[in-house]
C-alpha cells in the first residue's frame, strides 16, 4: 500500500510538504506531473495535475526519492506546494484517486522507516520528541538520543547478554559436557557488570522524563493566600478565577509554561482548611497528592496563617519552598511560628520581591535539568523494561546449581528481550501502536 499525507503543519501557509511512499509512488508522479520522473534527490519544477481531468492544480516543486535511500526505505516523493487548505484538499483528492494509495495514520512514516531497519525505536521515539519539543533542554535532550549513545549502549548490553546466554544454552544442550570454570566465572562477573551499568542509568532522578514531559510545580496552601493569582502571575495571562470567596477552586487547574528555556507544569490546587463540603473534601485530597507528587510545591500562606503551621511539617522538604504572599500588610504581621522556616515574603497585589521566588524556583531547576551525560531515559517503558531486565539479572545470579540451569537460561532470555524491547528488536505490535499514534500524521 502507497501513503500519502501532509507533512508541514495544517493551516496557511507559503508552503505545504505532501509526502508519499510506497510501491505506487512512481505511478502517482506520473499521474499528477504527466513527465517523466525527475533526476532523484534534485528539487524540480512541475505542475501537478488532476490525474482523471488534467486540470491545473497548483505548480511547486517536487523531490524524488528512490528506494531504498529514502527516509522509509521506500519509494518517496515530497511535492513542495502552495499552502492553501484548497490546494492541499486538491492534491490528496488527486493520490486517492490512484489505485492502492491512502491516507497515513499518524506516525506511519516513521513506523514504515523503523520496520525497514532505516532507524531503530529510540530514535523513532526522539523524533516524536523532537517535533513536540517546546523548549530548548528539550530540544537538545531529543537531539542528543537521536545522535548520542543511548541506542549503542543498550545494543552493546544485549549483545553482551546474547553471548552469555549462548554459553549457557551449550552447557543445555551437552550436558556430558563440563564448562570450563573460567568460563562460569566469566558469565558471573559479565552479568554483573551489565547489572550494575543498567543500574547506574536507572540511577538518574529521572532527569530525562522530567525534561520530557516537564518540571512539575504545585502551588498548595489554605484558601484565599492568592495561590490562583500566582498563577496567574507565572503564566503572565488570566489561567484561573481570583475571588475573594474561599474555596473558589475546586480542581487542579495545570498550565504548561517556558520558565528560561525549561518545560514547566504549574499547577493550582484547592485551598486546604477543615471542610464538611464533600466536593470540597476531594478538592483538597486532590491538593495533597499533587504537592507530594510534584517536583517542587510552592507553599503559599499569608502572614498570619498559624493555623496552617501542623502542615508544613509534613509538607515541607528540599523539594518545596515556603512562600507568604501579603506582605503589603506588613512584615511585622508575620507569625513568629513562620519565620523559622525563612520563608520568601512577596505581595503579589503589588508584584513586589516576585523576582525573589523566580529566582529560588530557578535554582531549584538547575539542579533538576542536567543533560552532562550520555544515556537519558526519557519514557517510562524505558525505565519500566530496565528494572525488569534488572530483575531478571538477579534471579539470573541466584541460580548457582547445574538443576538451575534451565531456569537461569530462560532468566538471561527474558533480560535480554526487556533490553532489546527498548530498541525495538522484540515484535511485539501494541508497543509499537501506542508508540506511533502519539506522532502527528505525516511523520
Amino acid at each position: 500500500m502507497t501513503i500519502y499525507a501532509l507533512s508541514s503543519g495544517p493551516g496557511l501557509a507559503g508552503v505545504a510538504v505532501i509526502r508519499v511512499s510506497g510501491p505506487e509512488t512512481k505511478k502517482v508522479l506520473k499521474n499528477i506531473t504527466f513527465l517523466p520522473l525527475p533526476e532523484p534527490k534534485f528539487a524540480s519544477l512541475r505542475k501537478f495535475k488532476d490525474p482523471e481531468t488534467k486540470d491545473l492544480i497548483d505548480e511547486g516543486i517536487l523531490l524524488w526519492f528512490p528506494g531504498p535511500q529514502s527516509y522509509t526505505g521506500e519509494d518517496m516523493a515530497e511535492l513542495h506546494v502552495h499552502g492553501s487548505k484548497a490546494v492541499i484538499d486538491a492534491i490528496h483528492k488527486s493520490i486517492s484517486k490512484i489505485d492502492g494509495c491512502r491516507l497515513a495514520d499518524p506516525g506511519e512514516f516513521t513506523k514504515i522507516a523503523f520496520q525497514n531497519g532505516k532507524i531503530n525505536l529510540l530514535k523513532a521515539e526522539s523524533i516524536a520528541d523532537l517535533i513536540a519539543s517546546e523548549t530548548e533542554i528539550q530540544r537538545q535532550q531529543a537531539l542528543k538520543i537521536m545522535f548520542g549513545k543511548s541506542s549503542n549502549k543498550f545494543n552493546s548490553l544485549r549483545d553482551r547478554l546474547l553471548k552469555i546466554l549462548s554459553k549457557v544454552e551449550a552447557k543445555i544442550d551437552f550436558p556430558e559436557d563440563d564448562l570450563p570454570g573460567d568460563v562460569l566465572n566469566n558469565i558471573h562477573s559479565e552479568t554483573k557488570f551489565i547489572r550494575e551499568e543498567i543500574e547506574k542509568i536507572l540511577n538518574d532522578q529521572k532527569v530525562g522524563e522530567i525534561i520530557r514531559e516537564g518540571f512539575k510545580i504545585a502551588i498548595v496552601g489554605p484558601t484565599n493566600v492568592g495561590k490562583s493569582s500566582l498563577l496567574n502571575f507565572l503564566s503572565r495571562r488570566e489561567v484561573a478565577i481570583v475571588s475573594e470567596i474561599a474555596g473558589t477552586t475546586r480542581d487542579v487547574i495545570e498550565v504548561h509554561l517556558n520558565l528560561d528555556g525549561y518545560p514547566i507544569v504549574l499547577s493550582d490546587t484547592a485551598g486546604i482548611r477543615e471542610s464538611e463540603d464533600e466536593i470540597e473534601k476531594k478538592g483538597i485530597k486532590l491538593a495533597l497528592n499533587r504537592a507530594e507528587k510534584a517536583d517542587l510545591s510552592i507553599i503559599l500562606i499569608e502572614p498570619k496563617t498559624v493555623d496552617f503551621t501542623h502542615f508544613l511539617d509534613d509538607i515541607l522538604s528540599n523539594k518545596a519552598i515556603l512562600v507568604i504572599n501579603k506582605m503589603d500588610l506588613g512584615l511585622d504581621q508575620i507569625a513568629k511560628e513562620l519565620k523559622k522556616y525563612n520563608p520568601i515574603c512577596i505581595s503579589i497585589k503589588e508584584e513586589k520581591n516576585l523576582d525573589e521566588l523566580v529566582s529560588a524556583i530557578k535554582k531549584k531547576l538547575k539542579n533538576k535539568f542536567n543533560l552532562s551525560g550520555d544515556i537519558f531515559i526519557t519514557r517510562e517503558r524505558h525505565r519500566a523494561e530496565l528494572e525488569n531486565c534488572v530483575e531478571h539479572l538477579i534471579s539470573f545470579e541466584n541460580k548457582n546449581s547445574v538443576e538451575d540451569f534451565d531456569k537461569a537460561a530462560e532468566d538471561l532470555r527474558l533480560a535480554t528481550r526487556h533490553l532489546g524491547t527498548i530498541v525495538g528488536k522484540v515484535d511485539v505490535e501494541e508497543i509499537l501502536g501506542s508508540i506511533f499514534n502519539d506522532f502527528c500524521i505525516g511523520k
